[in-house]
């Protein structure tokens, strides 16, 4: 029997990863490609449906051949995170009560990141952590807000939103920042003796 939930998730991951210098999707965390790291924990979280907005090239993986996940090629990944955002949130569909965007290169996020955020809603239409200072995914965003992925542009993602509208926006700080894996190095260091 399917687990019905009213909160999504939509995973971007449809990044050309110039800096990385390969397809960090990819990339081997631990057994286990960054992209598939970020979409068990969805899972794990019960976030459903799972939508994963990938380059047009990158297969879908067997371990979340599942009904919840769905897979969403960005034929146009030089427009920027702000495209895949709008894919992702145009597959969502109607059932979604909210969704929590995660990022493809955080496979190490913790799941009580996404508790908390889960824990925060209702007091605002959106709900983002806050560490160092700054607003930064993973962000909830209630169905009432969805439209607010259509405004931005380039690779900002949500971030003119996030501080231009602080009235829209509940933070929940996070004791350390969430490490992007956006070089060879910064996987070496997640990797750590392995």
């Amino acid at each position: 029997m399917e687990r019905q939930q009213p909160v999504a998730a939509v995973v971007l991951a449809a990044g050309e990863s110039r800096r990385f210098g390969g397809a960090k999707q990819l990339a081997e965390l631990h057994g286990r490609t960054l992209l598939e790291h970020v979409l068990a924990l969805a899972d794990e979280a019960g976030l459903a449906p799972i939508v994963a907005v990938v380059p047009v090239w990158l297969t879908r993986p067997r371990s979340m051949d599942d009904k919840r996940l769905r897979w969403v090629r960005n034929p146009y990944p030089e427009r920027g995170l702000s495209q895949s955002l709008r894919l992702g949130f145009e597959a969502l569909g109607a059932g979604a009560e909210a969704a929590v965007i995660l990022l493809g290169d955080q496979p190490t996020l913790p799941p009580a990141a996404i508790a908390a955020l889960l824990a925060a809603r209702g007091e605002k239409p959106i709900v983002a952590t806050l560490t160092e200072g700054r607003l930064a995914p993973p962000v909830l965003i209630e169905r009432s807000h969805f439209d607010v992925v259509r405004s931005p542009g380039g690779d900002i993602g949500l971030r003119e939103v996030l501080n231009d509208h602080p009235e829209w926006v509940a933070a929940i700080s996070l004791p350390e920042a969430i490490p992007d894996v956006d070089t060879v190095d910064d996987l070496r260091a997640l990797r750590g003796h392995d």
